[in-house]
């Protein structure tokens, strides 16, 4: 026992280093854990407890406890087996107790793994280990040969063991050739050497990649005859370099120093000069060439491309969180137009409530170009179901759409504008068991113009329907740990949900099923509940729902809100648990929760909670600080949607052509996706134009999510402009 208490206060120290927080932090968190909440429970709920860490410091916390519990256990699993082995000593168990990582650990047990027939066990079968322990030794100055004599075993064996070639030792050189094989194997185990080489070469190493086929015409023609050292080569070129490879247009290869890594080697090997230093010079050679060099470059592929894979899944949950956070249009009819050719764009009508009200296909595109009827049609729906907005996805024949509409709308007989949306994963949902169940009568094709209407209404209620990886906001997404990419992903839609809030008596199960506690059964269940009984009037009704027990409804109720319920305090996030000391709170600056629905008199008790003394409140209401400080955040914004402060999408009625762009011309645009090398920007032509991370800022910057989020309304000025490749160039700068 008190052996798993050192091993759990050495991973609570570790994490707290590794995130430079407190170890008391670190360790409430853990219990925090292990009891069951979720991290954004803990995150909104017990920042008395962990300190006050944020969800994605949490998430790390959560992350770097799994691995290395897992450490540990291997770490118990390890040095089991090589004591059942009967080879355990002090030296290798301090070597697993100081290893930080897995792989160090894998490499302390390669030598007492159960190994497949090699070269080395073929020879200790035929009894050559001591051999190889005299030669290994470099002290016995009777010659080899002589010595080797003693191993010949043809004599002793049987006719039929003759035949076979593992068991015979025929001459003195088969001998001390077997002995070597065991010494070259001794060294490619060892972890020390390992360990050595591995960091001389990531601080020495090269990655060069050559064309397959010089004159074949690729994406990835800048590899075609590339190198470049390895502890500088960035994460998004890793990844395109392994794409190339798996696409057999390039070919990889690490290069070494080769020299360094034998000279450290023979340095820690070799006696001085004896009878054995030739054929062991030989063998380090023979040990590294064969054994760990080919392991070693698979060994260093993988690293890179984990560490490449961990920062892309980075990147894109910062892009889609931001994407998620996206600022909701409220009180608009949208039109949602699914742009396309030979099929026809496909149109649906919602009200501000996300109803739909009507849908049609018109052919304004190639090869129809019935221009003239569609017009006619979309300017008809227009003035029936007094459309304000027209969201317009991004794919297939979006320009040529784009420009109809923009022509359009200018005869419309109310104002209308128009903003482009991304409708990545819209044909995945419009397809997905989920829309069939939405819309069971509606066509597949109608169902992608739904949801990219709603999307512009409710990016995050809309997105959630859709698998993460499909939001299209990142770089690589499909050639990363798709595991990892979608824990990562789960973890941003959790935060983004509860961060928003939502209203249990409209959210749809897909929405549901991403709040704290609730499963997708118990989502199914709180709609089918509230289907049959009618819209909940307060939060103790969830208890009343099947499979929702008191530990769910801990960690849920916060998150939902009831927006014209029994309770004022229901439209916020305070939770139930601090009910009483709300209201004590409230009547404490003279009023009641009951006032809060009052405009005038929550302007009264936003100005009385400003001036009380937080420290001493909160000691007389028995709550922490922060605690407190969050009540009264929400007291001051009863049902306020936290994206409201988020950047509202440009609303356009033209559209420009990359023929109308000259250099040097200043343009307001959204930001569409943040990679490791600049955003790209939305400017109202074809293509995002791409502002590279050099013109980001006049400041020295390591990364472009330091400057911008995706959703972010920037001011750019056109720096190039390449017609034949359809490219735009731009700067922050301006």
């Amino acid at each position: 026992m008190e052996e798993r208490g050192f091993k759990m206060d050495k991973i609570i120290s570790t994490i707290a280093q590794e995130l430079g927080v407190k170890n008391s932090q670190v360790e409430n968190t853990i219990k925090l854990i292990d009891e069951g909440n979720t991290i954004p429970f803990i995150a909104r709920y017990r920042k008395e407890v962990t300190g006050g860490l944020s969800d994605e410091v949490l998430r790390n916390l959560g992350e770097r406890l799994s691995y290395l519990r897992n450490l540990e256990q291997r770490k118990e699993e390890v040095i089991h087996s090589i004591d059942e082995q009967g080879k355990l000593t002090d030296e290798i168990l301090q070597a697993v107790a100081i290893s930080k990582t897995l792989a160090e650990v894998e490499d302390i047990y390669r030598p007492y793994k159960q190994k497949k027939k090699t070269r080395a066990t073929i020879a200790k079968a035929k009894g050559l280990e001591p051999l190889a322990e005299i030669i290994i030794n470099q002290e016995e100055k009777t010659p080899i040969e002589e010595i080797a004599k003693q191993y010949i075993n043809i004599e002793n064996l049987s006719e039929e063991d003759k035949k076979n070639k593992d068991k015979v030792v025929a001459t003195v050189e088969d001998a001390i050739q077997g002995a070597l094989d065991i010494i070259a194997e001794n060294i490619s185990d060892n972890a020390k050497y390992r360990k050595e080489i591995k960091r001389l070469l990531f601080r020495e190493g090269l990655i060069i990649t050559k064309a397959s086929n010089e004159d074949e015409k690729s994406n990835y023609e800048m590899y075609y005859d590339y190198s470049e050292p390895l502890k500088y080569i960035p994460s998004h070129r890793i990844l395109a370099i392994n794409r190339g490879e798996k696409e057999n247009f390039i070919k990889v290869k690490i290069e070494k120093p080769e020299e360094k890594i034998l000279q450290y080697m023979e340095r820690d090997i070799l006696k001085g000069e004896t009878q054995f230093t030739s054929i062991l010079k030989d063998t380090i050679l023979d040990a590294f060439k064969r054994l760990i060099e080919p392991s070693i470059d698979r060994e260093i592929r993988s690293d890179l491309t984990e560490k490449a894979e961990d920062k892309a899944i980075k990147v894109f949950g910062q892009n889609s969180k931001q994407l998620l956070l996206g600022a909701p249009i409220k009180g608009k009819t949208v039109m949602g137009f699914d742009p396309a050719y030979r099929t026809g764009c496909k149109i649906a009508v919602i009200d501000e409530t996300g109803k739909l009200l009507d849908y049609t296909t018109v052919y304004p595109t190639e090869p129809q170009n019935d221009v003239e009827n569609a017009k006619k049609e979309l300017l008809k729906l227009i003035e029936k179901d007094k459309i304000d907005m027209i969201a317009i996805g991004n794919g297939t024949a979006s320009r040529e759409s784009e420009m109809f509409v923009a022509d359009m709308i200018k005869e419309a007989s109310r104002p209308v504008h128009y903003v482009i949306v991304s409708e990545a994963g819209a044909s995945v949902y419009s397809a997905s068991k989920l829309a069939t169940e939405e819309y069971p009568d509606i066509n597949v094709s109608i169902r992608g113009a739904i949801s990219i209407a709603r999307r512009l209404q409710d990016p995050l209620a809309e997105l959630v329907k859709i698998d993460p990886k499909a939001i299209g906001v990142g770089q690589y997404q499909h050639d990363v740990n798709q595991k990892k990419l979608a824990e990562s992903l789960t973890g941003v839609v959790e935060d983004s949900v509860n961060k928003v809030g939502v209203d249990v008596n409209t959210a749809t199960p897909s929405l549901l099923s991403y709040v704290s506690g609730i499963n997708n059964t118990i989502a199914k269940n709180i709609v089918k509940y509230r289907d049959e009984n009618g819209k909940l009037k307060n939060r103790k009704q969830l208890l009343k729902v099947p499979k929702l027990g008191k530990v769910a409804f801990e960690q849920c109720a916060g998150f939902l809100r009831i927006l014209d319920g029994d309770n004022p305090l229901e439209i916020t996030a305070v939770h139930p648990e601090s009910y009483e000391a709300t209201e004590k709170l409230l009547e404490n600056v003279g009023f009641t929760k009951e006032d809060i629905r009052d405009k005038e008199k929550l302007a009264q008790i936003i100005k009385k909670l400003s001036t009380i003394n937080v420290n001493e409140m909160s000691k007389e209401l028995g709550i922490g600080e922060m605690t407190l400080t969050d009540i009264i955040s929400e007291l001051s914004k009863p049902g306020r949607d936290p994206r409201e402060d988020m950047p509202k999408p440009i609303l356009r009625s033209d559209v420009l052509k990359l023929e109308d762009l000259k250099e040097g011309m200043v343009l307001t645009g959204t930001v569409r996706n943040v990679i490791d090398f600049g955003a790209f920007v939305d400017i109202g032509v074809k293509h995002d134009g791409l502002v590279h991370i050099s013109e980001m800022s006049d400041k020295f910057i390591k990364n472009p999510s330091e400057v911008v989020s995706v959703g972010d309304v920037v001011k750019v000025k056109v720096i190039k402009i390449d017609k034949e490749r359809q490219k735009v160039g731009l700067s922050m700068k301006c």
